[in-house]
């Protein structure tokens, strides 16, 4: 079945065709339904060359993958890609993948938007005051960003998890079970998520007078071995705290493992909130001592940011927010418990 054939068995046009599967909004919705339903039933495809020339657009979504030398592979990337992978595929859009250094992200965007290989592309990893919002403001295609930049006017779309208040009411948690000593294994310093994390845990820490140690807080790649390493010298200090937040269940996974050295028993000894963003192979139920957590499904996020993109993409967007902020649920299990007498 090709586009002319679908177009001779519904009575439309091509190009009404091409823009039902587009998701344009002057196409009905009965006639999108209609369309997508004969698409489906007869397996056709649209070939990609002549859909361009029909609609002006590649039927692609973009992203800029940054690398370095010393840059590890990311499963927390991984699984927010699987889920913008599932809205892609539902609305038949391909991905299209700019690798870039650190330092020439900007200008691979201008490269990727100038090239016509996207309608539409996402920014992640942001940080604070993040030069590349301001640059993608600046060009005539559509973004969204995953997160937001903090220090910088909220003007533009964006879905991001309250990072802040995640972290405030965890600590807030453990200070009702008589913590007064708070440790931080957050991810990467200048990335917004750990600014906001920080400050959630520190504006917590103040509302009793209380305040995050320096010596107590590390800021890493959120990996296992990274997270081992941190705990490791946290604990080594002569006024050890007596719990732990980690901004990663992944991070967590190294903290444990450092406690366990230790002697520590999680939950009595030391007590443990990571975020969980419902990673398939790292289950916070399914740790030895179960972890409390906070909660935010990385997968959902990339689903909603690719409906949200593509929507964008086809001038569909009343429907759909411009700006989204997820709250985050604190799922209480064994791995917090009352602060260790004298402590």
């Amino acid at each position: 079945m090709n586009l002319k054939e679908l177009s001779q068995m519904l009575g439309l046009s091509q190009t009404t065709i091409s823009r039902a599967l587009n998701g344009y909004p002057e196409v009905s919705e009965e006639t999108r339904q209609r369309v997508l339903l004969a698409a489906k039933e007869t397996g056709y495809r649209p070939n990609r060359a002549a859909q361009r020339l029909a609609t002006g657009k590649a039927g692609s979504i973009g992203l800029i993958m940054p690398i370095s030398p010393d840059h590890s592979s990311d499963m927390h990337f991984a699984e927010f890609q699987s889920g913008l992978a599932e809205a892609a595929i539902i609305r038949d859009f391909h991905f299209v993948i700019m690798p870039a250094k650190a330092s020439q992200e900007e200008e691979a965007i201008r490269w990727l938007v100038a090239s016509g290989s996207v309608d539409g592309y996402y920014l992640a990893y942001v940080r604070e005051r993040d030069p590349r919002i301001a640059m993608a403001k600046s060009l005539a295609l559509p973004f969204i960003v995953h997160g937001r930049s903090y220090g910088m006017e909220l003007d533009y779309p964006y879905l991001d998890v309250d990072n802040e208040g995640a972290f405030f009411d965890a600590t807030r948690f453990l200070m009702q079970l008589g913590h007064k000593r708070v440790a931080l294994l957050n991810g990467p310093a200048d990335l917004d998520f750990a600014f906001r994390r920080k400050l959630g845990t520190e504006k917590a820490l103040a509302q009793a007078q209380l305040s995050l140690d320096p010596a107590h807080v590390r800021h890493t790649f959120m990996g296992d071995e990274q997270g081992y390493r941190g705990m490791k010298e946290i604990l080594a200090h002569p006024e050890r705290p007596t719990a732990v937040l980690c901004a990663s269940t992944v991070l967590a996974l190294g903290a444990v493992r450092a406690m366990n050295e230790a002697g520590l028993k999680l939950g009595v000894d030391m007590s443990l909130i990571a975020h969980d963003d419902e990673l398939p192979l790292l289950k916070p139920e399914n740790f030895s001592t179960p972890l409390t957590t906070t909660r935010s499904s990385l997968r959902a996020a990339g689903r909603r940011v690719g409906e949200r993109l593509i929507a964008m993409i086809g001038g569909n967007t009343p429907a759909l927010p411009m700006q989204e902020l997820w709250k985050v649920e604190l799922v209480v299990r064994a791995s917090t418990g009352p602060a260790p007498a004298g402590a």
